[in-house]
């Protein structure tokens, strides 16, 4: 009889101060490369003006993306392996009141380089957004068998592109992806405590 091995990370398991650390140290690269670009490139950043019609917009779409995300999850197992993969990685050691930065530290850097900065510089055109989305794919790469959970992160940054070409606010995505990364989170964390639970 064969024994089944749980899949360890190639990326040891972190602790909380290392994964808020490195949150933070991310989203400071991020930051630092967003505004040497906009520094030394020739283009402009979209409107940061949101209006009551694109916040509700952002949420509708942070909604969308986040009941999208489960209905691949149930339906994909091999993003289902990938997704639990990262997320234990990288929600397990973290307490609740840590998902508040997990959603706006990635939220704001994240959105700031890759729909602020990239999508304009590239031309703001189906190749922007393209090869923009794949960088924020290849983002979420954490390990080999990684790949599906990068090509739903691919799929989810076609999207927040395209919510920033057509409302031309850079604040629509990036209220989306705040609200996509506290719902899911959240949500993972509850099922997680379930679990821990069930066990006792």
């Amino acid at each position: 009889m064969v024994e089944q091995h749980k899949q360890e990370p190639e990326i040891p398991y972190l602790t909380r101060i290392q994964v808020l650390g490195a949150m933070g140290v991310t989203a400071i690269i991020l930051l630092i490369v967003a505004k040497l670009s906009l520094h030394f490139g020739n283009f402009s950043l979209f409107s940061w003006d949101l209006n009551q019609r694109e916040l509700l917009l952002a949420v509708g779409l942070g909604l969308v993306i986040t009941a999208l995300s489960g209905l691949t999850y149930r339906l994909w197992a091999a993003y289902r392996k990938s997704a639990d993969y990262y997320l234990e990685m990288v929600l397990k050691p973290l307490a609740l009141p840590d998902l508040i930065w997990l959603g706006l530290l990635p939220g704001l850097s994240e959105e700031l380089l890759f729909r602020g900065v990239m999508l304009p510089a590239l031309g703001s055109d189906l190749i922007a957004v393209v090869i923009s989305s794949l960088c924020f794919g290849i983002l979420h790469f954490s390990g080999s068998e990684q790949w599906p959970y990068v090509i739903w992160a691919t799929i989810v940054g076609m999207i927040l592109a395209y919510s920033a070409l057509l409302t031309g606010n850079l604040l629509v995505p990036i209220v989306a992806h705040i609200i996509t990364n506290w719902i899911s989170s959240y949500f993972w964390k509850m099922w997680q405590l379930r679990q821990l639970k069930n066990k006792f």
